[in-house]
């Protein structure tokens, strides 16, 4: 230990570790090494004692040393750099500034294991400097701002700057991750982390047991980020908690991945489509009450190119594949050091070590237990808070089936409730409505909240808080559940919970259409099971109506998010049990389905649906419904069906109800409709002056989706008529207003024609960059009008590239796309064919062509999207060798 004073206050910590110790002994041999690494202790040990420096530790390879300055800390690291450049070794070293709490000789606290963590981020030879140090460095020296990154001790994202102007390989911090934050920092258990480390690393499924409480999933988010650098292509925390349906797993997989259904295309498969032959770690957390069922869906997703899973349970999943590691209860001294580090955090030291340890010994030093009963020590002495508990621990054991530390646990929570006041007690078991935890505004209408009682359970930690949402810990909000359906009017509550979520729901709905539009989908998004809740109860309790008008409200966010199969169900299901609905309310909500069957290419479904919606809307009359319903029913028999007689007679009759109705949003959409429709059978100039109505009134409006939706269906006009010319501007704005409100459906449309009207301007550059990125949104979105446009102009860029091939299989791939998604993408990629098909046919034999063809007729919906990408950059023949021309429809 250094003979320097111990600092004390704001103190810089510096850590240096030797890169690649084991390598270095095996190629340096072991003498040459010996020599290496006594230099390396001389060169550091010098240049941080000349500024102060205090050694904490030395354990062979590796220092940690404490500062009074930050500028010394830095000063006396540049120096070590500077005299270990030349030789064999080379550290990394991280260098953070906080207030840890002195241990002498040492010091503990969550800025130790920052400054740990700092260094761990970094390689041989680059210093890495938290904000907090940079900012009372001083003067002289050189910084490089390397943005915010999430270190594995799964704090927030932390600013880190590097010493210097070297140049390194990414940091080691976490990637494409959404592990949570968790409030505290990770303590004790290194033998336990290390073990389910390993395990995890070996693949497959590693299940983490036992009973609430135990920690499993603070211990399985901990190992996931430490082994996530062995899944460079992600870990993804999947929680499970507030999913009440097996059957929703795979959505709650894919909703953490974000990656989206496919019309179509089971979830199972396009998730295996997602994860095949990549590198991920999902971790599935709290699973148990999804059990059996939910192992049959986690089982789908696996294989020998599969993810590999981490799962919390209370019990297996039952796999033949799976290693089962039941989580123990803290080690003893874990269990003190928790307990500690909470008294502290309230701002007490805690001396009375036999009574910490006694007191943790009487909960099995289950984390859980230990937390609540720590909340206590603000009025309660660890002793007598022993005492206190002792009577209840000691009536619940007993020969009981049940793991003894769950009825530990389970006396621990009922203990911190009796000692509840009534408020407290109350509000405690409301709360335990939200699924998915709630706003301090939701706490206040649904449960009449008041701040200092929700403080008050803040402190006693049966509620936490995260951001701007309280919530609880899926074990304690059991045991509310089970207070909740004691309570005198909680049926009342539910139905102000349900209505307070179908405003929600309904005020997103209105607000989808606007500016904030992804500020609302990620607001529905983060409340979704709040939502299914709402759902089920009013199912389950027959309120057919409630159920509905969420079904109805619920749908662009469906839509949207990719929740396609989700929302299909819960209409079934409220079909089938949801009691009296309205002919207003139903016809609103069969023409949201609807929506979603011709998301999935169901237009047969999506047909029937329609019908029923206006059969309903027409008697009683609700004009909203009815004009919405008789639009959208025009274009899917008109384009899905081929039936011009019944879809004229449709939109125009739409369009002379939406007028009488006088709302010039309605009519606006009834205009664009027909027009387009009009665009595709061929009727050129009947479609300019409807969609240039729409157009005026969506400007009048200032409704930027619906300008940029008409702005799309003129462009397509202009196509139709050979002028790619005047089609371009329409689609630029139309794509920057789809920018703008980030409506990534019109985004990808947008991209997709602008790259069709490149191509038939001879602008291959252009094309290639918009065609790219809408098929990058085309597999996000799974659109498959989106995917026949760009397999199309993907297979007339390949064919004008001399790559004929490639490009007559695509053109078979994208034939059969466009075939099976109507008429739109038809009128899109007629040019296309027009232009360039001949030339691909006059480069095969015919035999060639149509093997290729045909083949390419026979791929599905994903291989088509996979060959759409080319290997290597396109590139284009003389102007000269190009077919000249253009077609007109």
């Amino acid at each position: 230990m250094s003979e320097v004073v111990q600092p004390a206050g704001t103190v810089t910590l510096v850590f240096t570790d030797i890169e690649g110790s084991t390598r270095l002994l095996s190629e340096l041999g072991e003498d040459v090494y010996r020599d290496a690494l006594r230099e390396h202790r001389r060169v550091v040990r010098e240049a941080f004692g000349r500024r102060g420096g205090y050694e904490i530790d030395y354990d062979g390879d590796a220092f940690f040393y404490a500062f009074a300055s930050a500028g010394d800390a830095l000063s006396a690291v540049e120096e070590a750099m500077s005299a270990l450049g030349a030789g064999p070794i080379r550290i990394r070293v991280g260098v953070h500034t906080g207030e840890p709490a002195l241990d002498p000789p040492k010091y503990v606290g969550l800025d130790v294991h920052r400054a740990a963590r700092v260094m761990a981020a970094g390689h041989g030879g680059q210093v890495l400097v938290s904000r907090q140090t940079r900012e009372l460095a001083g003067e002289g020296f050189e910084f490089r701002d390397l943005g915010e990154h999430r270190l594995k001790d799964l704090t927030g994202p932390q600013r880190l700057y590097q010493l210097g102007a070297g140049e390194f390989k990414p940091l080691r911090t976490l990637y494409r991750t959404n592990l949570p934050v968790p409030g505290t920092p990770f303590l004790g258990r290194e033998a336990e982390l290390a073990e389910v480390c390993a395990l995890v690393r070996g693949g497959g499924y590693v299940t983490l047991t036992g009973p609430g409480g135990t920690g499993k999933t603070r211990l399985a988010a901990q190992a996931a980020a430490e082994v996530a650098d062995d899944f460079p292509d992600g870990v993804w925390w999947v929680p499970l908690s507030a999913v009440s349906d097996p059957a929703l797993v795979l959505g709650a997989v894919a909703q953490a991945m974000d990656v989206q259904e496919e019309a179509g295309v089971p979830l199972d498969v396009t998730l295996r489509a997602a994860l095949g032959g990549k590198r991920v770690l999902l971790l599935l957390d709290n699973a148990e009450h999804l059990l059996p069922d939910a192992a049959e869906h986690v089982a789908s997703l696996g294989g020998s190119e599969g993810p590999a899973f981490l799962v919390t349970s209370r019990e297996r999943l039952h796999l033949s594949a799976e290693r089962v590691f039941p989580v123990p209860s803290l080690a003893e001294r874990d269990g003190i050091e928790l307990f500690t580090q909470r008294a502290r955090a309230l701002g007490l030291e805690i001396d009375d070590t036999p009574a910490v340890s006694a007191l943790c010994a009487s909960l099995d030093n289950l984390p859980l237990a230990i937390e609540l009963a720590a909340a206590r020590t603000a009025i309660l002495s660890p002793a007598e808070i022993l005492a206190r508990l002792s009577t209840r621990l000691d009536s619940l054991k007993g020969p009981r089936d049940v793991d003894p530390r769950h009825q530990t646990l389970r006396a621990t929570i009922e203990w911190s409730y009796e000692l509840l006041s009534e408020e407290e007690r109350t509000l405690f078991a409301r709360l335990a409505v939200f699924a998915g935890g709630s706003t301090l505004e939701a706490a206040e209408e649904v449960t009449e909240a008041d701040l200092d009682t929700l403080a008050s359970l803040l402190d006693k930690s049966l509620l936490r808080r995260s951001g701007d949402r309280y919530w609880m810990l899926a074990t304690i909000r059991e045991y509310a559940l089970e207070r909740l359906e004691q309570l005198p009017g909680h049926d009342e509550l539910r139905r102000r919970y349900a209505a307070h979520y179908l405003a929600l729901a309904s005020a997103g709905e209105a607000e989808l259409w606007g500016r904030d539009q992804k500020r609302w989908l990620d607001l529905l998004e983060t409340e979704h099971p709040n939502m299914r809740d709402a759902l089920a109860w009013s199912i389950r309790t027959g309120d057919g109506e409630t159920a509905m008008k969420l079904i109805a409200a619920l749908q662009p966010f469906w839509e949207a998010r990719g929740h396609v199969d989700e929302g299909r169900r819960w209409f079934a299901e409220a079909t089938e049990r949801g009691g009296a609905v309205s002919g207003a309310t139903r016809s609103k909500a069969l023409f949201a389905i609807s929506r979603l069957a011709g998301m999935q290419s169901d237009y047969a479904e999506e047909r029937d649906l329609l019908e029923q919606a206006v059969a309903l809307a027409r008697d009683p009359f609700a004009p909203h419904e009815l004009i919405f319903a008789l639009s959208h029913l025009g274009s899917v028999v008109a384009q899905a069906f081929g039936d011009r007689d019944r879809a004229e007679e449709l939109h125009e009759e739409c369009l002379a109800l939406a007028r009488s109705h006088g709302d010039p949003w309605l009519t606006a959409m009834a205009l664009n409709n027909s027009g387009f429709r009009l665009v595709t059978q061929g009727d050129l100039e009947g479609a300019r002056p409807l969609l240039e109505e729409s157009l005026a009134l969506r400007r009048a409006l200032g409704e930027k989706r619906g300008i940029a939706v008409t702005l799309g269906s003129l462009a397509e006009l202009a196509i139709a008529e050979g002028d790619y010319e005047g089609a371009m501007p329409a689609l630029t704005e139309s794509l920057e207003l789809a920018r703008e409100i980030d409506h990534r459906e019109v985004v990808a449309i947008a991209l997709a024609e602008r790259g069709v009207v490149a191509l038939l301007l001879g602008e291959p550059e252009e094309a290639g960059r918009d065609l790219e990125e809408a098929l990058a949104l085309c597999r996000e979105l799974g659109s498959r009008e989106v995917g026949a446009i760009c397999a199309a102009g993907f297979a007339a860029s390949a064919v004008a590239a001399g790559d004929v091939r490639r490009g007559v299989r695509l053109w078979g791939a994208a034939d059969a796309l466009v075939e099976e998604t109507g008429t739109a993408a038809q009128s899109q990629t007629r040019p296309l064919f027009e232009r360039f098909l001949p030339d691909a046919r006059a480069a095969l034999a015919p035999a060639e062509f149509e093997l290729e063809w045909g083949t390419g007729r026979r791929l599905g919906f994903q291989d088509a999207l996979a060959l759409a990408f080319p290997d290597t950059p396109l590139t284009w023949p003389a102007p000269g060798s190009q077919t000249s021309g253009r077609s007109t429809t």
